[in-house]
């Protein structure tokens, strides 16, 4: 058979699929019967990338396989082709992902302690309707909590391979740096003011004290707030929130099972084997 024709078909079937499409999945096209050689679906996708290095039309890999994307610098103008409006977030609901992006696993008591507010409960089931985010164990502590990781959906919802392609802390300069949105240390009320709750539950952002707090937890099917980030931003997603957990220049990726107080899922990493072309360079 063809490297030709392997060519073709791997680039329609990659035009043709709705989701990325690993190396597995390729190969398993041409049946038993008529397997493609070894290696010649990596080298058909070498010279597909390669093709479409400079076109409106890019090859990339990300967690779960190839596929075809618009290129970053035309995205402009063929998302007007679309009627529907992109979703946006809120701040909060993209400082909360990051936390969690950054620093998995985490518990939901951590991530309030790092904002310095109430994470809504909506929040939480968004990401999790999502499948950007799962219970990757809980923490072996009282009460149990869950800790939260980021899923394989994620990585491609965001065109990333892996964590570790998650921008720096050191080259996220442009972001401003985010202020917590309620002081961390205790503060003394009004007799006549209602005790705000931090617990879970919708009554946690509605009995808030202040309109901050409310207007900073809201869930995605709220209006968006006028700072509200665009989904089509991963990059500046990745960084938001991180400029706001650690003093640290580098992301750290903590191996869970190294920490004695965790006790994990039976499917917690979220790596993926190294691309089929990197093995081809070496």
């Amino acid at each position: 058979m063809e490297d030709s024709y392997i060519q073709r078909v791997v680039e329609a079937a990659l035009l043709a699929s709705p989701a990325p499409l690993s190396v597995q999945q390729m190969q398993s096209l041409f049946g038993e019967e008529s397997p493609a050689p070894a290696g010649s679906i990596e080298r058909a996708l070498e010279r597909l990338a390669e093709h479409n290095a400079s076109r409106g039309v890019q090859l990339i890999e990300v967690a779960s396989g190839f596929r075809f994307q618009v290129a970053e610098d035309v995205h402009g103008h063929v998302a007007r082709l679309w009627a529907e409006r992109p979703a946006r977030y809120s701040r909060a609901l993209l400082e909360t992902l990051a936390l969690i992006a950054y620093r998995q696993p985490i518990t939901r008591g951590e991530i309030e302690q790092i904002r310095g507010v109430a994470v809504s409960t909506g929040i939480i089931k968004t990401m999790e309707e999502r499948e950007w985010i799962r219970v990757v164990g809980h923490r072996d502590v009282p009460g149990r909590p869950a800790l939260f990781g980021t899923t394989r959906g994620f990585l491609d919802y965001f065109g990333l391979r892996s964590l570790d392609q998650l921008p720096p802390l050191s080259e996220l300069q442009d972001i401003p740096e985010l202020e917590p949105e309620l002081p961390l240390e205790p503060i003394a009320l009004r007799a006549d003011t209602p005790k705000p709750q931090t617990d879970d539950g919708d009554a946690a952002t509605a009995a808030a004290a202040t309109d901050d707090v409310v207007e900073s937890t809201a869930s995605v099917d709220d209006p968006a707030p006028d700072d509200a980030q665009d989904s089509e931003e991963p990059r500046r997603i990745g960084g938001t929130a991180a400029e706001t957990t650690s003093d640290e220049d580098e992301p750290t990726h903590p191996n869970p099972a190294n920490r004695p107080d965790i006790e994990l899922n039976d499917a917690t990493t979220q790596r993926t084997a190294p691309s089929p072309l990197e093995h081809d360079h070496d």
